[in-house]
């Protein structure tokens, strides 16, 4: 007989995956359909329709592309991106130096505009990027996942690359369904996001859109797509009205996308974003009582992800295992120059509630005296 699954309870706090809405839970065990069945056909265009509201737009070509968020960090760079074109991509954390890497991987002349992490990026140097020379393209990451920045000025950044006949494209990976994200608004050509942050729902899928600008792009492109599996043209036209064979959809990450965003609209989005700004504050309030900061300004802090300061002396590594071990809680290292430096708390989607913050407060409050280390006389 073969040995069953079995798997810790964990309480997921960290930066991503984020705990599943029980309904959510149960959607992804209905019985399948064929990818092309009228019946999942009528899913698709459902799950299309309230990916629109979600992103607030009106974008035609919105859909959830096949593959995690950095499937939608790929199909940004590989659909809208010549070899030998001028791209801007803005460098505040470990997800901007992925894009950057991403783009110089298919031959573009990429310019980064860099900050620490920690720090948001100034609009008037993605402006002077562009009075200096036009860029194809300027990426940011709208919230970035490896410190808890949240990116301000994206309209302004958004005016400012199309008044140089440039596409803007922004990633909102952790943002989407947790903070206001506004594409036809601010004026993004693109944008993208992943399923298991603020949406409850497991990773599998990246919701993206593309406005007009970007899908005149894509027509008008010299050079094939070099991805043929993140091919929006193809893609497009199995999620489109001519349902052509392109791939086989992931047909019950569908059902639970569905059933998630179902979930969120149905709460509000408005509700959301109030949620989980309130619970993050309730955070902030709980680690001050443990003498921890967060290392994010209040004005550019992520309401669904914080990055604490790791108190001096205590060990990282031995802390987050027995937060494992004893407590069946997950919560994020630092990365990049922040790695043993910060922890990265996550309470998104179903996970942003104040049952959590105390739960995991608690937690620490045990553990940080036991995880000190001593130091030699």
């Amino acid at each position: 007989m073969a040995t069953p699954l079995i798997v810790p309870p964990r309480l997921l706090l960290g930066p991503g995956p984020s705990l599943c809405a029980p309904e959510v839970l149960r959607a992804l065990a209905t019985p399948l359909l064929g990818h092309l069945d009228p019946a999942f056909l009528r899913i698709m265009d459902a799950t299309k329709d309230r990916l629109r509201e979600l992103f607030k737009t009106a974008n035609r070509l919105t859909l959830p592309l096949p593959g995690t968020g950095s499937a939608g960090t790929e199909a940004i760079v590989v659909n809208f991106i010549e070899p030998g074109e001028r791209v801007i991509v803005g460098v505040n954390g470990v997800f901007g130096g992925r894009l950057a890497d991403q783009a110089r991987r298919i031959g573009a002349r990429v310019e980064t505009i860099d900050v620490p992490f920690g720090e948001a990026i100034p609009a008037e140097a993605v402006e002077s990027a562009l009075e200096r020379e036009p860029a194809a393209a300027v990426i940011i990451v709208h919230a970035e996942t490896s410190t808890g920045v949240l990116q301000p000025d994206i309209a302004r950044m958004a005016a400012a690359t199309r008044r140089v006949g440039g596409l803007f494209l922004l990633d909102c990976v952790t943002s989407l369904g947790g903070t206001p994200v506004e594409i036809d608004a601010w004026g993004a050509d693109a944008a993208y996001s992943g399923t298991q942050k603020c949406l409850s729902v497991p990773p599998g899928l990246a919701p993206a859109t593309f406005g007009e600008r970007a899908v005149a792009k894509l027509k008008a492109r010299r050079t094939p797509v070099p991805s043929w599996y993140l091919d929006l043209g193809m893609i497009d036209a199995y999620w489109g009205s001519e349902r052509a064979y392109h791939h086989t959809a992931p047909i019950s990450m569908v059902y639970a996308l569905h059933e998630g965003l179902g979930l969120l609209l149905d709460e509000g989005l408005e509700a959301s974003f109030a949620r989980h700004l309130r619970v993050r504050r309730f955070l902030d309030d709980a680690l001050a009582s443990l003498d921890l900061r967060p290392v994010v300004p209040e004005a550019i802090r992520l309401p669904m992800l914080t990055s604490v300061a790791i108190p001096e002396g205590v060990d990282d590594a031995g802390l987050r295992r027995d937060l494992y071990e004893r407590f069946n809680i997950e919560i994020g290292g630092g990365l990049g120059p922040l790695k043993g430096k910060v922890w990265r708390i996550g309470l998104m989607g179903y996970g942003a509630r104040e049952e959590n913050v105390l739960t995991l407060t608690g937690a620490l409050r045990d553990l940080i005296p036991r995880h000190r280390k001593t130091r030699s006389a």
